[in-house]
């Protein structure tokens, strides 16, 4: 089939436009960023990843290039981020793709972002756990909050790296201490993964995962399943979620791939959240009044301040309350050590 007169003349043009004498060159190999659509070519929000050549920050930074949401997106990371930004901008979506590498590149990273992810840090191993993972992820998430102060104070955090327990409260004291940087509505721990998984092993009760919702609040790995049936079977599975993948990949790796798909979900919602969309709720890790500890997990409401609602619990059951009471003194320790890494 012959092409049509109007297809050979829209080739044409592009092969014109193409000809290396209309090509502003940068040296004789490739063209200025200026040149190309480097200030973003399409409305949304400016997102930027922080550990993107990471197991999760890797399928993490695909999936964001998806979303029509995002009109620019910054992938900072200490190693390989140049090949997983070059590898993601061939992506034919409407966001465009910066990379980043190591700490002197941070602050450029962070510049005028609207949400902040932030996957970076040590994965899980056989036999590890989350306390183990502390005294690494605790200094990375130190290092990169300092520049979200600096650069983008008013953006939008969500902060993956383990133990998610300890790390968003060290977020805060670092926020604190920057002076007056902290607004407790825009961070945000990602536990979706939780929720993911719960929605996922409701497949036990004949249900849909597409068609539940199921909260999952406390903290990540101590937490509680507010769901009438088989609670106990769907408690433990979701607590030792992590480790069953953990396990299964033999000391390959950890849940880089759902990981990524929640921390996605989550994400989005937070960007309808900044556009304004209403009735925007999730599940997330965040400073809270819902009991007497200064951070827990529950259902807010998204906006365009972050979670700008903060819902209470509802009457518990009693296994309900049993749950809440262990959940809450594991919590505890958890908080106050993340704290104590900043204060001492």
């Amino acid at each position: 089939m012959q092409p049509s007169v109007e297809a050979n003349q829209r080739i044409a043009r592009i092969s014109a436009h193409l000809q290396p004498s209309n090509l502003q060159m940068e040296g004789n190999s490739s063209l200025r960023r200026a040149d190309c659509r480097a200030k973003g070519g399409a409305p949304g929000f400016k997102v930027a990843i922080l550990g993107a050549a990471g197991g999760i920050g890797q399928p993490l930074s695909m999936l964001m290039k998806m979303n029509p949401l995002v009109s620019v997106l910054h992938l900072y990371d200490v190693v390989n981020s140049p090949g997983v930004t070059a590898d993601v901008s061939h992506m034919d979506t409407g966001a465009v793709v910066r990379g980043f590498l190591g700490q002197p590149q941070l602050e450029n990273a962070l510049t005028g972002m609207d949400l902040v992810i932030i996957p970076a840090g040590v994965p899980r191993k056989p036999g590890m756990t989350r306390d183990d993972l502390f005294n690494i992820n605790a200094g990375i998430v130190r290092t990169l909050c300092e520049g979200i102060s600096k650069c983008c104070p008013n953006a939008i955090v969500n902060l993956i790296s383990n133990p998610v327990n300890s790390t968003v409260p060290i977020a805060a004291e670092v926020f604190k201490k920057a002076g007056g940087t902290y607004d407790p509505k825009r961070l945000l721990g990602v536990t979706m993964l939780d929720v993911v998984r719960a929605n996922t092993f409701c497949e036990v009760l004949g249900l849909d995962p597409r068609e539940v919702d199921v909260p999952v609040v406390g903290g990540k790995a101590s937490l509680l399943i507010d769901f009438a049936e088989e609670t106990e079977y769907l408690t433990n599975r979701i607590q030792n979620g992590g480790t069953e993948v953990v396990e299964a990949k033999a000391g390959a790796g950890s849940a880089t791939l759902s990981m990524a798909y929640a921390a996605v979900k989550f994400a989005d919602a937070c960007l309808r959240g900044l556009r304004g969309d209403a009735g925007v709720v999730e599940c997330a890790f965040v400073a809270s009044q819902v009991t007497e500890l200064p951070f827990f997990a529950s259902k807010v409401r998204i906006g365009r301040n972050g979670a700008e609602e903060v819902y209470q619990l509802g009457p518990l059951n009693e296994y309900e309350r049993a749950g809440m009471e262990k959940a809450k003194k594991e919590l505890a320790a958890s908080i106050q050590k993340g704290v104590s890494f900043i204060r001492k």
